[in-house]
């Protein structure tokens, strides 16, 4: 559904709430290429504020909102359309990450979408395959502040991703929290790295890959040391030989703010001993022999799957019909109810406050609605439901999943005010009124005939909707007359109007 877009006449930007960085980049298409004009990046170190109970502290939802009112600064030429802002690991974990997230784009003007773990490995590789010349699979690590995705790829194509919950900031507070570097305090981080690994590797070996990445601050840091002490590979990559050195130099210090290698900034010293813990433990667990290094990254990926989506080659699109394969949905079904609520949203757009995204997630609610009929025909809206929250939906943010899986529950069956407040809480009014249009779609196709529906009228303010026919079609079609007068008491449920003639 989304409209091509001209985009070398235009900004675009990314944004990445990581767990240690925020991370901007502002770019524009120079003849099919993406060119970053303006890149900013702070240390909010949002993962710092998880509290025993998996709460942001006030003290870092306050540093991370000063650092978005900067950011917010550098956005405000950018069209809303051309921009997407993920959030990572932290605001995955986050039992207040609702909370947090309101404020936040309170200050930017713009949603915020936090993205599942795969999801995030699946566009790190996007970020970093724009990098790489040459063929063969390659394995691409990224280590975060509060997660570390794995990925195999071949090109530009992710052919298996894993996000795995240890990063430099958790690893930190758990095993340094007093800033003492130890051997015992490095074997214990190393030996839970490699449990973590553990569960992962077997498939990756088997697997295989022709080369190995990593991406982002941390092995970036352990590079460049590596690097100036000269004892990186000639190509200047890491090698296992140059880790075990790095190591017996690390445990030169006893306390992380004692750190004084070549090449290492401030800011990095108190997340080090931690970072070259999960390094030593991926060679160790993978077998590595070397590992190169990647500028790019998570929000290079968010920019070129932005261009994607806008010149239709939108990854979710993708995703619909391998759930529809996956899962036997009746695909040319999915499309008849689609082009039906489509009809609909274009003749209530505008009485409804609906926006073009809105149409697209009504598109993909009708194709996809079907999905629990594999499971059970029985309150199959509620197996749907299930497993559209909690697959890997490649392209699909968290909140996307659940209003998705919100609209396929309640496509059917009785409407209660409780719905009503799901359907609100996931996606405010909009996904509600989506809801409503997307069950009237479905009903018009229950007898699943292969008839074209007539010409049909829709109008509403809100809370009255008058569905026109054409005279006499409701006379020789009386299932569908009767499922009417049975929505009509549905949308009495919560206090909706439902005329139809």
């Amino acid at each position: 559904m989304t409209r091509n877009l001209r985009l070398d006449d235009g900004l675009m930007a990314a944004v990445d709430l990581g767990s240690n960085s925020f991370h901007l980049a502002i770019a524009r298409l120079d003849h099919g290429v993406i060119r970053i004009t303006e890149g900013l990046s702070e240390k909010v170190q949002l993962a710092a504020g998880l509290d025993k109970d998996d709460m942001l502290s006030e003290a870092s939802q306050v540093r991370a909102l000063a650092c978005l009112s900067r950011f917010a600064q550098q956005l405000a030429g950018v069209e809303p359309r051309r921009m997407r802002i993920v959030a990572t690991n932290a605001l995955r974990v986050a039992r207040n990450a609702r909370d947090f997230v309101r404020r936040a784009e309170a200050v930017l003007n713009h949603p915020i979408e936090i993205i599942a773990g795969r999801e995030e490995a699946r566009l790190i590789y996007v970020g970093v395959s724009q990098t790489l010349a040459g063929s063969g699979k390659r394995l691409v690590v990224d280590i975060g502040g509060g997660s570390t995705e794995f990925i195999i790829g071949e090109r530009h194509q992710p052919l298996l991703t894993e996000s795995l919950h240890m990063g430099c900031v958790s690893y930190t507070q758990r095993y340094f929290p007093d800033g003492q570097i130890s051997a015992k305090a490095l074997d214990k981080a190393i030996t839970a790295a490699r449990q973590e690994i553990a569960a992962i590797a077997t498939a990756y070996q088997d697997l295989g890959w022709d080369g190995a990445v990593g991406s982002s601050g941390t092995i970036k840091a352990v590079r460049t040391v590596v690097q100036q002490l000269g004892w990186a590979s000639t190509e200047g990559r890491i090698t296992a030989e140059s880790m075990s050195k790095l190591r017996e130099l690390l445990l030169q210090y006893r306390d992380v703010r004692e750190v004084n290698l070549p090449g290492l900034k401030e800011d990095r010293k108190l997340i080090m001993p931690a970072g070259f813990a999960i390094v030593s433990a991926i060679f160790e667990s993978l077998g590595l022999d070397e590992l190169d290094y990647s500028d790019g990254a998570l929000r290079e990926g968010v920019l070129h799957d932005m261009l994607g989506r806008f010149q239709d080659g939108d990854i979710r699109n993708h995703t619909v019909v391998s759930m529809q394969k996956r899962h036997g949905i009746d695909a040319d079904f999915g499309e008849r109810v689609a082009a039906t609520a489509l009809d609909f949203f274009a003749q209530t757009e505008t009485d409804l406050s609906l926006r073009e995204d809105d149409a697209a997630l009504l598109q993909r609610a009708a194709q996809l609605h079907e999905a629990g009929k594999a499971i059970s025909h029985s309150s199959y809206h509620k197996h749907g439901a299930y497993l559209l929250m909690h697959s890997d939906l490649p392209g699909f943010s968290q909140p996307e999943q659940e209003s998705l899986a919100q609209l396929v529950a309640c496509h059917r069956r009785r409407l209660r005010p409780e719905h009503y407040e799901t359907l609100v809480n996931a996606g405010g009014l909009p996904l509600f009124r989506l809801c409503l249009l997307l069950r009237l779609a479905i009903l018009l196709h229950h007898s699943r005939s292969r008839e074209p529906l007539p010409r049909l009228k829709l109008k509403t303010d809100g809370l009255e909707f008058s569905l026109r026919f054409p005279r006499g079609w409701l006379d020789s079609h009386p299932l569908t007359q009767a499922d009417l007068e049975q929505e009509q008491e549905h949308f009495a449920g919560v206090n909706l109007r439902l005329d139809f003639s």
